[in-house]
């Protein structure tokens, strides 16, 4: 059995990675599969990783960066009068339904075990994720966190006791997947336009580029959310 350690780089993965560490167990390898809208906290919090614990982490980007499937892909009609033809250029913003982003992640990560032999995919889902969905891949999966009872909780306070705090990032969300991600909720999306602007202007130029902008977060685009914050701004201003 040759354990792949998929690290997302957040709280629970970095966790697990520190903890098998402590264990003993053999690892084979620890991917990272970058999509390129990573927060720079999360890069620096590899780069830290990787120098405390002098681990190899292989960061996997897919063939085609995650721009090209979002704004330039040519997507073909699989029914309809158009079927067999570019009905629609770039898969447009992810979304609970269209979650194309996972499957690239997903797909590298099978790529880089293919030739490894019995690999383990071993998955950061804490005790308290247990109802989380799983991964649809061909890979056998392990969950060593809810083999040792860790909550999401358990593993922020173990990452900082190892002295890992990812610039503050934890201090001001939830969970620090891609900053563009559209799962955020809206609180989180206020606190990314507040604390991180030049984010939120990359995220505007992104939703600019999508040429049929099906939206991003509940049918509105990103420039529909900046109406929106601005005026609650401007009321709260007011008041």
């Amino acid at each position: 059995m040759n354990n792949i350690i998929s690290l997302s780089g957040g709280k629970d993965s970095t966790a697990m990675l520190l903890m098998m560490l402590e264990r003993k167990e053999p690892i084979h390898s620890v991917v990272f599969s970058d999509t390129g809208w990573e927060f720079p906290a999360m890069y620096a919090h590899l780069d830290l990783l990787e120098k405390r614990t002098g681990v190899k982490i292989w960061r996997l980007q897919p063939r085609l960066p995650f721009e090209y499937w979002m704004i330039y892909r040519p997507v073909i009609a699989r029914e309809g009068e158009n079927k067999g033809k570019v009905h629609r250029i770039g898969n447009g913003w992810p979304s609970p339904l269209r979650r194309w982003c996972t499957r690239q992640k997903i797909d590298v990560i099978e790529y880089f075990c293919k030739p490894i032999e019995n690999p383990v995919s071993c998955i950061g889902y804490a005790d308290d994720e247990k109802n989380r969905g799983v991964p649809d891949s061909k890979t056998l999966k392990r969950f060593p966190l809810q083999e040792l009872g860790m909550t999401e909780k358990d593993c922020l306070k173990y990452c900082y006791s190892k002295g890992y705090h990812w610039d503050g990032l934890y201090k001001i969300f939830n969970r620090v997947s891609c900053f563009c991600c559209p799962l955020k909720k809206l609180g989180a999306l206020r606190k990314l336009r507040k604390f991180y602007p030049e984010l939120w202007w990359k995220m505007l130029e992104m939703d600019k580029a999508i040429e049929v902008n099906r939206g991003f977060k509940g049918y509105k685009t990103v420039h529909d959310l900046e109406k929106r914050f601005a005026e609650e701004d401007r009321q709260r201003k007011i008041l």
